[in-house]
């Protein structure tokens, strides 16, 4: 079984060969948000997604391939504001957890609203229903039993 770092060298390799395979138009047709797809592009070598960003080497390549497609016009080129957003990280939104949990429960709560109405329609259908059968029964002189 190889090591870590055998497994990192594989990787690159395999990432080397795709790329010299490829063309211009096979590029085109896994862009996604002006960048190639990322589990395109792992499913196509055959490693992981996980390769492409861990990997400091393969990551390091593929962003030169990038830049050079952007060179050659495959890829559109990168915005002023991508460019600076790019060496720094990601901030961490921890409300995003709570937004969706939010969103998740009112969708949950709306749906089981419709569903109560529904019910309390069909329910004061019959309740109508049987009041107007209690009202013949009392003109007729026959009480019901309550």
């Amino acid at each position: 079984m190889a090591n870590g770092q055998e497994k990192a060298r594989q990787n690159l390799t395999s990432f080397q060969s795709w790329v010299a395979t490829q063309t211009d138009d096979d590029f085109t047709q896994i862009v996604h948000r002006g960048q190639l797809n990322r589990g395109e592009v792992a499913k196509a070598i055959g490693i992981g997604k996980s390769a492409l960003r861990q990997n400091p080497a393969i990551k390091e390549a593929l962003e030169a391939l990038e830049q050079c497609l952007r060179d050659r016009g495959v890829l559109p080129p990168l915005t002023d504001i991508a460019q600076s957003r790019r060496a720094e990280p990601k901030p961490y939104d921890a409300s995003v957890n709570k937004q969706t949990m939010e969103t998740r429960r009112l969708s949950a709560l709306e749906q089981e609203n419709i569903e109560l109405k529904a019910r309390v329609a069909t329910l004061e259908g019959k309740l109508r229903r049987y009041g107007e059968l209690s009202e013949v029964l009392t003109e007729f002189g026959v009480a019901p039993d309550a």
